[in-house]
């Protein structure tokens, strides 16, 4: 049976509420030490900085306690940086060139293989190496803060993870399935990273930044596709001048897409960081959580 207040945990009392409602904790597995009084939360912390054996500062630590997002979500918000500045790069790269391509349909004499058209050619091939390398070095460093996420919401809160941790990593690889099995995983790491309420209840944060961030890689990738196989196929002035029109929407949909994921990013670190914060003060006496006022 579901628990009659949060309808997505079991219920184990006799009133029909799961532990987080009912305000009850599962002790400590044996040998487990909770992190020792004093010590902060804050940006920087990571394994291995506290005083207690395999924990860092402020509750971060291995095993049974989240790992700090923190570094990581600075990392890739700066690559995803980097990556909006190579796709405005490449679409003004992009845009210069499909001009030539249109003066070329107006004017078959024209010759746009020497000269400007040529260096705009190979600008346009410097945009994409530089868009392409952008691109790879941030998936690789997402994927990884993306596993460490989902690797803390199964400390938090592991009732509401709708798939195991190892998809946080294989979803993104799997062909078709990798348009739904991220934002699975996703939407079990926001639910898991919110910070319940004082009494212990469960708090329900909307998915909005979670929805736009999803929608918007879905759209650019499928855009991108489409874009693509129409610059291959383009044969004649008139077709390529229309595929570069293509990709360069493609590219700024792209775009969009990497603000909406650094909103994403941060989004979720704020959640884990003040999640793990009222962690830590429900298992050390007399430590308030984050934003909260002690007796």
């Amino acid at each position: 049976m579901l628990c009659t207040r949060c309808r997505i945990r079991t219920a184990v009392t006799d009133d029909g509420l799961c532990t987080f409602c009912s305000g009850t904790r599962p002790p400590l597995p044996d040998g487990a030490m909770a992190p020792v009084a004093g010590a902060g939360l804050g940006p920087g912390s990571g394994p291995g900085s506290g005083s207690g054996p395999g924990f860092g500062s402020g509750g971060w630590g291995v095993g049974t306690w989240p790992r700090s997002p923190v570094g990581l979500s600075r990392a890739v918000v700066a690559l995803l940086g980097c990556v909006i500045a190579s796709d405005l790069f490449v679409i003004g790269a992009g845009l210069h060139l499909r001009d030539l391509w249109e003066g070329l349909a107006a004017d078959e004499s024209l010759n746009i293989y020497t000269g400007p058209g040529l260096r705009a050619q190979e600008l346009y091939d410097r945009a994409g190496v530089a868009q392409t390398a952008a691109f790879l070095a941030t998936g690789v460093l997402f994927i990884i803060w993306f596993h460490r996420t989902r690797r803390n919401a199964e400390v938090f809160e592991s009732g509401v993870q709708r798939m195991g941790p190892g998809w946080a990593v294989g979803g993104w690889f799997v062909p078709i399935a990798n348009l739904w099995f991220p934002y699975r995983v996703a939407s079990g790491i926001w639910e898991a990273s919110v910070r319940l309420h004082p009494d212990g209840g469960w708090r329900t944060v909307p998915k909005t930044v979670l929805n736009l961030w999803w929608g918007g890689w879905v759209v650019s990738v499928l855009v991108s596709r489409i874009a693509v196989s129409q610059w291959d196929r383009a044969r004649e002035p008139e077709q390529v001048s229309d595929a570069a029109a293509l990709v360069a929407a493609a590219d700024a949909l792209d775009a969009v897409a990497a603000v909406l994921a650094i909103v994403f990013v941060r989004a979720v670190t704020r959640m884990q960081v003040e999640r793990a914060g009222t962690r830590q003060a429900a298992t050390v006496p007399g430590r308030a959580a984050p934003g909260s006022t002690a007796p």
